[in-house]
């Protein structure tokens, strides 16, 4: 027998034994100097094209009386199905989640595995200090996945463990960033409307504001972007409106968006203002000199070309009312044929009405309608059963959405039982489709709404919500949060299959889209 042989394996063993026991030591603190770690997943989606994106919030509480602690580790575990979608994990140190990029970087690791660790040498003294878990997914990302991670345990420059108390592991969905700020050297993307065509293309548009993310008067026109996969790819950004500027400040935006499926035609309608013909300096008249136009295009081919952009003020304006433009949106056609877009004017004393504009042959002519309620704007429609159109309308009185219905294409309108009371809101646009979807194994009619689910400002807690009796009611469980962080706040849904709907939504000068199955809000 060999002694020394056996000598050196007992001197492993006791090494290898230490350094469990080394590696063992947990902090089991108690009482009111006792340190927390908690972590709490953020309500956001995880959006390709984005460098940062929150996913969890960790809260370190460390009370007067102890040392300065000398955290050097940081590890958590990444459900293996969304393994594959990510391309690196970053933990900062901060006080805000919008600003990430801006807040100290501490470690990043590019994971292997569904276990990972993010090395890091921050002292930390006694207080309260917030340290984000960001998320980075590779360009091949698939956003039909959703991502969990759960935040295991601190160590410490000692070794010690410090276990973190997470209250809620939730998945997260995934989407793209399909305009941030400064693509193509423009400062802020707003205002989205979204359709799907017969042929299952997604065509959404959108305000491309070159200078500032200020509304009209200024230098804007309206893009179009094109997906023929469901949202998960989108072809290059297209300028389908410019009517002029910068150099008279002329712009064109608000857009709202409308398949026509007797023609294949989508139609695109928008507020060109000539200089300054906006909701502030737009008179009575008819003239681009006078007020602002009524702008429509159309496109014949699926959304690959665009006809000339032209006005149709005339048609639909009263010329002593001070402006009239679209919703902005989505616009309907009706089981009849008719195709309908949102608008709204403001009147000769500049008071503000929802309204709409509908044509009967297809977009050869067009005619307006009288106001649903004063002091509102925005807003979208939906036609609950055949002939019954639904305004649901931006109310400048803030808490709530009115809601109005009509039977006679707008010349008379009645205040629908939900009307400023069943849906919250703090003075923003919101967006409504009716969506023939499974549910629970069988085709139905559903309205769905997105909008900021809060009474007043801030703009936060975007949220979808589904009505099973077209409108009559908003069941609670039937909801879905999405992103509570602070955005600009507009949205627009559409149908992309029978299972799924899509989402485009404001961010901070940026526009994300989410695709989101019918269960997760059907509940």
């Amino acid at each position: 027998m060999n002694i020394k042989k056996i000598f050196k394996g007992f001197i492993l063993l006791i090494s290898a034994l230490c350094i469990m026991a080394c590696s063992s030591k947990i902090y089991k603190g108690t009482g009111a100097t006792a340190i927390t770690v908690t972590a709490e997943p953020t309500i956001n989606p995880i959006f390709k094209r984005m460098e940062t994106n929150p996913y969890l919030r960790i809260a370190i509480n460390i009370p007067e009386g102890n040392k300065e602690v000398a955290y050097q580790q940081f590890k958590g575990t990444i459900e293996t199905a969304g393994l594959k979608d990510i391309a690196k994990l970053e933990l900062y140190l901060g006080d805000d989640q919008q600003e990430l990029s801006a807040s100290k970087l501490l470690g990043s690791v590019v994971p292997s595995g569904n276990k990972f660790s993010i090395s890091f040498t921050t002292p930390l003294t006694a207080g309260k200090h917030s340290l984000w878990l960001s998320v980075t997914l590779k360009d091949e990302a698939d956003i039909d996945h959703q991502l969990t991670i759960k935040a295991d345990q601190f160590i410490d420059a000692t070794g010690l463990i410090y276990k973190v108390a997470q209250s809620k592991v939730g998945s997260r969905y995934l989407g793209v960033a399909l305009r941030k700020p400064m693509d193509e050297q423009v400062h802020t993307y707003r205002i989205p409307g979204m359709i799907t065509t017969d042929k299952g293309t997604l065509i959404s548009v959108y305000d491309i504001r070159y200078d500032n993310d200020v509304d009209l008067p200024g230098n804007i026109d309206v893009g179009m972007s094109r997906s023929t996969d469901g949202g998960k790819n989108w072809d290059a950004m297209k300028n389908i409106m410019d009517m002029g500027g910068p150099a008279d400040n002329s712009g064109s935006g608000d857009p709202s968006i409308l398949f026509d499926p007797v023609t294949k035609t989508i139609w695109v309608s928008a507020l060109w203002s000539k200089g300054n013909r906006s909701i502030r300096g737009s008179g009575p008249g008819l003239s681009p000199d006078e007020t602002g136009q009524f702008l429509i295009t159309s496109s014949t081919d699926d959304g690959l070309t665009w006809s000339k952009p032209y006005s149709i003020t005339n048609q639909v304006k009263n010329p002593e009312w001070r402006l009239f433009f679209p919703g902005p949106g989505n616009g309907i056609a009706m089981a009849d044929g008719k195709i309908v877009f949102p608008a709204q004017y403001w009147d000769a004393a500049k008071m503000p009405h929802s309204t709409l504009i509908y044509s009967e042959d297809h977009g050869k002519t067009w005619k307006g309608a009288i106001g649903a309620k004063s002091n509102t704007t925005e807003s979208q429609l939906v036609e609950t059963t055949p002939g019954t159109i639904m305004l649901n309308m931006r109310d400048n009185r803030g808490k709530f959405r009115s809601v109005a219905t009509t039977k006679d294409m707008g010349q008379t309108w009645t205040a629908h039982a939900t009307s400023y009371s069943a849906l919250p809101d703090p003075v923003c646009m919101g967006s409504l489709i009716k969506a023939n979807v499974n549910v629970k194994g069988a085709k139905k009619d559903v309205l769905f709404f997105s909008n900021l689910d809060i009474p007043k400002a801030p703009r936060t807690h975007l949220t979808i919500k589904a009505s099973l009796d077209l409108g009559e009611s908003w069941p609670t469980a039937d909801k879905l949060l999405l992103d509570e962080r602070k955005t600009y706040g507009y949205s627009a849904l559409s149908k992309i299959d029978n299972e799924t709907v899509g989402l485009l939504y404001e961010g901070i000068r940026s526009l994300y889209f989410i695709r989101i199955p019918v269960k997760d809000v059907v509940k």
